[in-house]
């Protein structure tokens, strides 16, 4: 579209650009403004999206879920354990028989739910939804093992120690299927599991980030935009300053900031929910289930005299993957242990996943809990030192009483307060970052639009003295 306008003779007409004309210009000015805020209000939109989504996947659904297949690990092992300390008991009635076999109820009813969960997180994952099925086929041929072992320990009635033979024999095949094929495949479900939280964590972190830089630009680009306006109407109309338009400016200047602040929140408490959070669950509830499969060997070693050396060197490469010191057999690993706790907190000199807890310290209370808890792993393996002793020489009952005892019992309560710091972490970092994007559904098209009117309002006035 062009104005027509006559030359300076008056002879001829000329078209004139609509962009040469005063109110042409405001009306460019103003449709680039508000088009620049549409722009804004967008890329704000994307990055509070991805914020929401790493929230979303991390604190509400893949995050729980992986760490309730991080419990089907926990609650399998201590099936297995659970039956070993009913069959080693015999028909001493002090040495918790039936708490033993609550306990078992207990723990296959948690590994039903558990699988249940990890079925629905490898729903679209064929290779997953495989291995969640062989866990619970397996799992079924495992509780019906494990019942025939415990009726033919019922029947054979026996002094605690080594069960029955044919008892023996059926445990055998129960503990072999749950340490050779089902924990093994638990353990691959944590991973792969793991693996959806790592990649949305990445993916949704690096696109809020990059979403904060793109608000930022995005905002200086209106701003600029509404100062140019501002400017050229103060010039062209002889006036020092249009309130519209500054309100409008302000307005975008604080959704600007606004936006990038709650992006930078939204990345930080993303981060403080993955990192000291979700990971630190993730690496206890492995050490509590390993620690747990440890007291079953324990059991085991007395369980069955047989494979003793087998369930011994078991026992001690467990041990290094829960806190890894130099010790080639079970009495170095004992003396390292004792060296290494005793240093700590001063110097943390293991490795293993108490190795990785103490590599980061973060929270309120952290140290001191897991100082709690590397004293009672300490004293664990004291108990479980006395204990082969007790095997060793021929003290059976002692040895029975030392492996049931309460020592594991106060390593794993003090494990459990350890991982609740991060739970609760987890839960607040997850909590907090939702409550810094509640609300913006309405804020932000709220504010766009106010901003838009605004600058309408501004150059309105400024195209009515055209009329």
């Amino acid at each position: 579209m062009a104005v027509v306008t006559p030359t300076a003779d008056g002879s001829a007409l000329v078209p004139t650009p609509r962009l040469r004309t005063v109110p042409g210009r405001i009306r460019a000015g103003a449709g680039v403004a508000v088009l620049a805020v549409g722009l804004l209000s967008a890329l704000m939109a994307v990055g509070l999206g991805h914020a929401e989504d790493g929230l979303r996947s991390i604190g509400h659904t893949a995050g729980p879920q992986v760490v309730a297949t991080a419990d089907l690990y926990f609650a399998l092992s201590d099936m297995d354990t659970q039956v070993a300390t009913v069959l080693l008991a015999g028909d001493e009635s002090g040495t918790g028989r039936q708490a033993a076999l609550d306990r078992y109820d207990q723990r296959r009813a948690q590994a039903g739910s558990a699988v249940l969960q990890a079925a629905d997180l490898a729903r679209g994952d064929a290779t997953g939804q495989m291995t969640v099925r062989a866990v619970l086929d397996g799992l079924g041929r495992y509780e019906r093992l494990a019942a025939r072992a415990l009726l033919l320990d019922e029947q054979a009635r026996h002094a605690p120690g080594p069960p029955s033979r044919p008892a023996l024999d059926v445990y055998r095949q129960a503990t072999d299927l749950m340490r050779l094929d089902l924990l093994p495949k638990a353990y691959n479900l944590t991973l792969d599991s793991g693996t959806i939280v790592r990649h949305a964590y990445a993916d949704e972190s690096s696109a809020v980030l990059a979403g904060r830089f793109w608000v930022a630009l995005g905002g200086a680009l209106v701003v600029a935009v509404l100062v140019v306006l501002q400017v050229f109407l103060a010039r062209r109309f002889r006036r020092v300053i249009n309130p519209a338009l500054l309100a409008a400016t302000v307005v975008v200047g604080v959704l600007t900031v606004a936006g990038v602040l709650v992006l930078q929140r939204a990345s930080d408490e993303l981060r403080t929910a993955k990192e000291d959070g979700f990971d630190s669950v993730l690496v206890l509830s492995r050490a509590r289930a390993i620690g747990n499969s440890l007291h079953g060997d324990e059991s085991r070693y007395l369980l069955d005299p047989q494979r003793a050396d087998t369930y011994e060197q078991v026992y001690l490469d467990k041990s290094q993957s829960v806190l890894y010191v130099p010790g080639g057999n079970l009495d170095k690993y004992y003396a390292a242990v004792d060296l290494s706790v005793a240093a700590f907190p001063g110097k943390a000199d293991f490795l293993g996943f108490y190795g990785s807890e103490a590599d980061r310290v973060t929270l309120p209370g952290q140290r001191e809990a897991l100082a709690k808890v590397l004293t009672h792993y300490q004293q664990f393996q004291q108990g479980d030192r006395q204990m082969r002793q007790f095997a060793t020489t021929g003290k059976d009952r002692d040895a029975v009483r030392a492996a049931t005892g309460t020592s594991f019992g106060a390593y794993d309560g003090a494990l459990v307060e350890l991982t609740a710091l991060h739970r609760q972490a987890f839960d607040a970092a997850v909590a907090a970052g939702d409550r810094a994007l509640d609300g913006w559904n309405l804020l932000l098209p709220g504010a766009a639009l106010a901003a838009a009117l605004l600058i309408l309002v501004g150059v309105r006035p400024r195209l009515a003295e055209y009329r």
